[in-house]
């Protein structure tokens, strides 16, 4: 058993002997490009997103120096009709380019990195000679040619180093050599039967791009046909909480909302293990690196970027255009790219269809508001604090309390918009509202009845307050609101959850620039 290469399928007893959730199917996917043009993939995922479990998968699978058919036998893969032609076929050279990154951070590193490897290979072929001068890549076409062996190449956190040094130092310059001399060359395509890399950003930039274009991209703004291994499928996670008897409501409230792909609906999988471990949800974003990156985005304000932060605290959706970001996060210079970094680092989940991002779940929000914090968004953390009054003074029926806290929001958002109809109103109440997500489902333009109520808030399961129908008009007398939420017969369509309700008409009048409540409770 090697350091790097044979390295046996320990990694991956561990993860069986722990809770798994069965994402072997990724398995074929990979089986499907190898000895194939698209045999090389780059596949980047969000921090704690099953990056490394994936990677001690396929090492698992692949690696002939060990017998890994019980680990796959009851799993997905073991029914897939490539199982038995790849498993455990191939000499694996496994890479956690972190391990080196984290100990030898000068311009030094990629050569020290090579030598390891081709020390470690050299050991592995006693009888294939090694060549003066000779680094890995000429070593490895020896073996191939000597053997008429091909290996996998699987590569954990590919882009460290690109986090860890800028563009045009020499140990940038020397990794983009050193990539370009593994898996660029027409000995590359020999050599390797496949190259399954992952990190945390594409690989196609980085002043890269002419080392990687041989690679196919997963992403999490482009997963192709591996999105549903990027996380837990509301499936996955029903079944676990039923397993652990845990509240599933409480995990998707926490830990739901991620669109990848054509998945509309992917888990954070490492909060929802910690959740069931811990038997509570709550937030396991740890303070990394990313989360600095966070706050120092944010503060940049590119193109009104904080007014967009607080439009997504409030559930609302921002455009973005991915595109234009370079895949490296010391060069960051648009509103964005901020954005796109986000999503990729799993602050934001993305709608492809839409071009829009948004925060998913409740978790991502709570650190969103942490970075608000540090970055001493005074006005904004008193509208946040605002926003929990206003939620009590409505569920008392307080009228007057209530148009002030409008008021209030109205005044401290009128740098997103200004009012000219009940859509802008409407946008400034879901900020006015964000402490209500705690406990309530808030929906906009809820369709009920015979028409679309303008703001919904149904309470969470275990919840016990009412549920609120919200009307808006726009320099109209408060009372119309009330009526039209009577006459269209919203109240009949929230009783499908409760029959505990608050009918809230909201008006604001444009002469005297201030809003109006009116509270009833239904009967």
């Amino acid at each position: 058993m090697g350091t790097f290469i044979n390295v046996g399928n320990i990694g991956f007893q561990r993860v069986r002997n722990s809770e798994y959730v069965d994402k072997s199917g990724l398995i074929a996917i990979v089986n499907s490009t190898l000895f194939t043009e698209r045999s090389f993939s780059c596949v980047s995922r969000s921090r704690r997103f099953g990056k490394s479990v994936a990677a001690k998968m396929l090492n698992a699978y692949y690696d002939h120096s060990c017998d890994s058919r019980h680990l796959f036998a009851d799993l997905e893969i073991a029914n897939d009709p490539s199982f038995e032609k790849h498993l455990n076929k191939y000499p694996v050279i496994f890479l956690d380019l972190t391990s080196f990154v984290a100990d030898r951070k000068d311009d030094n590193v990629v050569d020290k990195m090579d030598a390891a490897l081709l020390a470690d290979v050299v050991k592995a072929y006693p009888d294939v000679p090694i060549e003066a001068g000779d680094r890995l890549m000429d070593y490895l076409i020896r073996v191939n040619e000597a053997k008429r062996q091909e290996f996998i190449f699987i590569i954990d956190e590919w882009d460290a180093i690109c986090r860890e040094f800028a563009p045009g130092t020499s140990a940038m310059d020397r990794y983009v050599g050193w990539l370009r001399r593994m898996f660029k060359s027409q000995e590359g395509g020999k050599v390797f039967a496949g190259v399954y890399m992952t990190g945390i950003l594409p690989v196609k930039k980085y002043k890269t791009e002419s080392a990687m274009n041989n690679f196919i991209e997963y992403s999490m703004v482009e997963p192709v046909d591996m999105a549903p291994y990027f996380g837990f499928t509301k499936d996955e996670v029903k079944a676990l909480a039923e397993k652990h008897h845990m509240d599933f409501d409480e995990l998707e409230k926490w830990y739901d909302g991620y669109q990848i792909g054509d998945e509309q609906s992917i888990f954070n999988p490492n909060s929802v293990m910690q959740a069931i471990r811990s038997r509570r949800c709550r937030s396991f974003w740890a303070v990394t690196g990313a989360y600095d990156a966070v706050t120092h985005y944010i503060q940049m304000n590119y193109e009104g970027l904080k007014d967009d932060v607080i439009r997504m605290l409030a559930g609302e959706r921002c455009k973005v255009n991915p595109t234009k970001f370079q895949n490296d996060m010391s060069i960051v210079r648009s509103k964005d790219e901020v954005l796109t970094v986000l999503i990729h680092l799993g602050y934001l989940s993305y709608d492809w269809h839409k071009s829009e991002c948004y925060i998913p779940n409740k978790e991502v929000a709570g650190e969103m508001v942490n970075a608000v914090e540090a970055n001493n968004w005074t006005p904004l953390m008193k509208a946040l604090e605002a926003s929990e009054q206003l939620l009590h003074a409505t569920l008392r029926g307080d009228e007057e309390s209530v148009a002030r806290g409008v008021d209030a929001a109205h005044d401290e958002n009128t740098s997103i918009l200004s009012y000219n109809d009940e859509n802008s109103l409407a946008c400034v109440l879901s900020i006015a509202y964000y402490y209500a997500s705690n406990d309530y489902i808030i929906h906009r333009e809820l369709a009920t009845g015979k028409g679309f109520a303008d703001l919904v808030l149904i309470p969470r399961k275990n919840v016990d307050s009412p549920a609120i129908v919200i009307e808006l008009k726009y320099d109209k007398a408060v009372d119309t609101a009330i009526e039209q939420i009577k006459r269209k017969q919203y109240p009949a369509k929230v009783a499908q959850y409760t029959d505990n309700l608050l009918l809230v008409g909201i008006t604001y009048e444009r002469e005297s620039k201030q809003h109006r409540c009116r509270i009833e409770k239904c009967v």
